[in-house]
């Protein structure tokens, strides 16, 4: 068995696994949505070809953790909408200021913790808490007064929300329930949410649009985000929440650099300065308890 240093490294180099690929992933969809394969239909193929592969392996996990049905449903709904708003908000709209609303979550996280996990702030904690809003007005403000300008803002600012809870609803499961019935959970909500969009908003493109590019780009987005959800359930399980907040702020560099090689966007001196109060405050999350606990 390895030892616990080495898991926890382990656990570490996952999420920096996982924090580069969602710094990437905006722009296959990207790609996918100009060949004319929308946003919510690739994230439903990318995130139904390994329920259907790979998830029977982890069926009987599932199963097993059935006692738990009631976080594991939060677990699904909350990692189903962050993947979906995600995608949708950066097709919508500037890449970094859907992924900075996305990581307002250290507020979000600090909030769940309270009332979910009974953590109690100290004077960071407060610190994270007004710096993040703070953040979030100075970037977002417009002099209409309109918070956020745009539905692609909307949709990052909900998924960093969904994802603050799904990180919670992780940790809590953690001690009970198996990475792999984790990581199913995880495909089955963004399966059943985006068949639902489906639904109510029907594919408008034919089978003409999966031309081999597509297909291609569809299979490995299926392969990074399959691998990516079991990487993040298995460093949540060993690195706490609020460190793996810290964590994954490296998917800004990333995203900041392919943006601007890839699609010239660029932030004003008013989007920089929020950037930073935001970034600060993930960098402080990992002191913002008086008393680390665990739910009962």
């Amino acid at each position: 068995m390895p030892s616990h240093r080495l898991q926890h490294t382990v656990a570490l180099l996952t999420l920096f696994y996982s924090a580069t690929l969602w710094g990437l992933f905006w722009y296959p969809f990207r790609l996918l949505d100009e060949m004319g394969v929308d946003g919510l239909t690739a994230t439903c193929i990318a995130f139904l070809l390994p329920t259907l592969v790979v998830g029977w392996w982890y069926a009987k996990d599932l199963w097993q953790a059935r006692a738990h049905w009631f976080w594991l449903v939060i677990l699904g709904l909350t990692s189903g909408w962050s993947n979906v708003g995600y995608v949708l908000g950066a097709l919508e709209g500037e890449v970094m200021r859907v992924l900075l609303l996305f990581y307002l979550s250290p507020l979000w996280t600090v909030l769940f913790a309270w009332f979910l996990l009974r953590e109690r702030l100290n004077a960071i904690g407060w610190l994270v808490v007004a710096l993040s809003l703070g953040g979030a007005l100075v970037m977002l403000w417009q002099p209409d007064g309109r918070l956020p300008a745009n539905q692609a803002e909307w949709f990052g600012l909900s998924a960093g929300v969904t994802f603050a809870l799904s990180i919670v609803a992780g940790r809590y499961l953690s001690t009970n329930v198996s990475n792999g019935a984790k990581t199913l959970t995880v495909w089955l909500g963004v399966t059943i949410l985006t068949g639902v969009g489906l639904f109510f908003v029907p594919f408008q493109g034919g089978l003409q649009v999966f031309t081999p590019n597509a297909i291609w780009i569809l299979l490995g987005l299926a392969v990074a985000l399959g691998s990516v959800t079991y990487a993040v359930q298995y460093g949540i399980t060993l690195v706490p929440a609020s460190r793996s907040n810290v964590i994954f702020l490296f998917e800004l560099i990333i995203a900041a650099i392919a943006a601007f090689w890839l699609t010239q966007e660029r932030m004003d001196w008013q989007e920089w300065v929020g950037a930073a109060m935001i970034i600060t405050s993930s960098l402080f999350s990992g002191k913002m308890h008086a008393m680390e606990t665990t739910e009962t």
